[in-house]
């Protein structure tokens, strides 16, 4: 890890960014406490597109909704949510 005051910051911006491509993470200090750092850019948008649902499909998943899903809950989750007693 690399570490530059502002002034040298400033004036290597450019190459600091080319290594922060390369996967170094520079940082840079005010009055030598570090203030910030730079890190390589992690493209996260080719993950959660796959997180995404398919076209096509409700929010559940499913691609039609089940008759089931209005259906009573067991008696027994009744009773434990206070349903019933």
């Amino acid at each position: 890890m690399a570490a530059y005051n502002i002034y040298e910051a400033k004036t290597k911006f450019s190459a600091l960014v080319e290594k922060a491509e390369n996967g170094e993470e520079v940082v840079i200090s005010r009055a030598g406490k570090p203030v910030a750092k730079l890190l390589p850019f992690e493209d996260r948008s080719a993950s959660t597109k796959k997180q995404h649902r398919k076209a096509g499909r409700n929010f559940a998943g499913w691609d039609t909704i089940p008759d089931s899903l209005d259906d009573p809950l067991p008696e027994e989750m009744q009773k434990a949510l206070g349903m019933i007693e």
